[in-house]
């Protein structure tokens, strides 16, 4: 977020000083280890509908957002494809039922298209064979996490915004509006601003990338099982991001044992292809929630603005929440925050309720 809106309001001319307890590789974030996956239909499974018509309109700013870039970032826009295995038929036909309820109060997603056995080896030519059946999403997708955070980086520099790497700062530190300060200062520590906003939490999730020549999928894929779902999602030159463990805990240690062998047993059980991949890395990482699992922005005091709680839909509702700020930098207002039932408050306000 904190990138996005640098180079957003770099060039509408405004000065922008970026602050990072961290790098321009993102080291210290939740960005850095995510799958970036753009599937507001799939994730409706466990939000509410106002995250999923952010995710719906953020698909297309994406695509004008990247546009923008000097440097390539990997998209691709080929949908979700949702597979099981026999036994676990009765928990795909209720999630079946729950995105059909999101479509009728969501209609501009698109319709979730049923597959046979013979149109899912169309669709997926490797997994011929091994489903008997599964859904198409059409329309979600998916991005690099790390080449869009390398490419901001590279985009900031471009337009003089005076990036401070590895330099820790507060709200507090500034006093925007005074002679010599920041005009606003806007607030994306994630996790970095807890002690300011009660309630925000960690929620932990662990990721495997790995490389697989001997594997082709033209799409993210997500395998519905009653303990460890998980989504495998193509990125470029035969790597794979491999990922869906929700841990309530902070805690940043490397990966356990029997998460790394769900994520990769869980793979191993889509396509026998896995079996030769070789691990890149298992990485950690915590998200940072709202009691609800819904991201907020709020007016904490006057030229302070703070976003917050983007859980497990970071990529997916970041543009989204873009324009929201600068709705709200621009006019003080934001009929998009509106649309999505977005949370924006001030803390006199939350008091008061």
């Amino acid at each position: 977020m904190g990138r996005l809106l640098a180079v957003s309001l770099a060039r509408a001319g405004h000065a922008v000083d970026l602050y990072d307890r961290g790098g321009p590789e993102g080291e210290h974030s939740a960005a850095r280890v995510a799958g970036g996956m753009l599937a507001p239909l799939a994730e409706s499974a466990v939000t509410e509908h106002g995250v999923v018509r952010m995710g719906r309109y953020a698909l297309g700013r994406w695509r004008e957002l990247l546009a923008t870039l000097a440097a390539p970032v990997f998209f691709q826009q080929e949908g979700t494809l949702i597979v099981w295995h026999r036994q676990d038929a009765a928990d795909a036909s209720r999630l079946a039922g729950q995105l059909a309820a999101t479509r009728a109060q969501v209609p501009e997603l698109p319709a979730m298209e049923p597959l046979s056995a013979a149109r899912l080896a169309e669709v997926e030519p490797a997994l011929a064979q091994r489903f008997a059946s599964g859904m198409l999403l059409p329309g979600e997708g998916q991005l690099d996490n790390r080449q869009l955070l390398s490419a901001l980086a590279l985009e900031m520099q471009a337009l003089g915004v005076r990036s401070h790497w590895h330099q820790a700062v507060e709200p507090t530190d500034f006093a925007p509006g005074a002679s010599g300060q920041p005009d606003w200062v806007i607030d994306c520590r994630g996790l970095g601003a807890r002690k300011d906003w009660p309630g925000l939490r960690g929620v932990r999730g662990e990721v495997a990338r790995i490389h697989a020549p001997g594997v082709q999928l033209a799409r993210p894929t997500r395998l519905v099982h009653p303990r460890y779902p998980i989504y495998i999602a193509p990125k470029e030159n035969h790597v794979f991001v491999i990922g869906a463990t929700e841990i309530e805990t902070e805690d940043l240690s490397p990966a356990s044992v029997r998460s790394t062998l769900e994520l990769l047993s869980a793979a191993y059980a889509v396509h026998p292809g896995f079996a030769e991949a070789r691990i890149l890395e298992v990485a950690v990482q915590c998200r940072p929630a709202l009691p609800d699992n819904l991201p907020a922005v709020r007016l904490r005091t006057p030229r302070v603005l703070e976003v917050n709680g983007l859980y497990r839909h970071g990529f997916m509702i970041a543009p989204a929440l873009l324009d929201v700020v600068l709705e709200l930098l621009a006019t003080g207002d934001s009929p998009l925050a509106r649309r999505f039932d977005l949370a924006v408050d001030t803390v006199a306000e939350e008091a008061a309720a």
